[in-house]
């Protein structure tokens, strides 16, 4: 017969409840998940403005990519302006595109470090049965997650280096080194967890044989 959980003591009880203490965290994430549907939707409708032709929806695409077009040079070969944009071209279709599946991205950054942060941390959810259960979440550990993590992280990394490479005659050339330095360090991070975890896993498994 299985012996019923032995009640906690006062000071562990009260330590144990602490992990509450976190729920104001991922309600705040809640709220800035729903400041990214805002701004993909702000995004995606300046987007179809500009395809009708909205001067207006086009400006503000242009001022958010920060995308420019042929430098307009005086006579002693200084940049004095930039010739204007007349109407949505593929690479600004391309850069705004790939800055709504940057948000996206990030959406499902927040999703992962909400539901499965809540489940590891403060309490279970109770989604063994549910039929929308994320395959991930059923064996979900701190360690799990730190790897998902990580590899969410590169794919925004990649989104926004594709980004500016795209628009790369609008940036430095030191600008570009660093931010593939940066992705690469990245990149580099998220194997050596995944290596980590691998080992951590490996040696628990030896240990549970023995």
């Amino acid at each position: 017969m299985t012996q019923p959980p032995r009640p906690l003591r006062t000071l562990p009880k009260m330590i144990f409840a602490t992990r509450w203490l976190q729920l104001p965290l991922y309600l705040g994430l809640i709220v800035a998940q729903a400041l990214y549907v805002f701004q993909f939707w702000t995004e995606l409708l300046h987007l179809i403005e500009a395809a009708f032709g909205n001067q207006d929806a086009l400006a503000q695409l242009v001022k958010s990519i920060g995308y420019k077009t042929v430098a307009i040079k005086d006579a002693a070969d200084a940049v004095i302006g930039f010739e204007p944009i007349g109407k949505l071209n593929e690479t600004i279709l391309m850069l705004v595109v790939l800055g709504l599946i940057d948000v996206v991205m990030i959406s499902n950054l927040l999703i992962m470090v909400i539901v499965g942060g809540y489940e590891t941390f403060v309490s279970r959810m109770g989604l063994e049965d549910h039929p929308d259960q994320p395959e991930w979440l059923s064996h979900v550990n701190a360690s799990v997650l730190k790897v998902k993590l990580a590899t969410a992280i590169i794919g925004i990394s990649s989104i926004h280096l594709l980004k500016t490479f795209i628009n790369a005659d609008n940036y430095e050339v030191k600008t570009l080194m660093w931010q593939t330095i940066i992705h690469v360090t990245f990149l580099f991070s998220a194997l050596a967890i995944a290596y980590t975890d691998k080992l951590l896993s490996s040696a628990h498994s030896s240990d549970d044989k023995h």
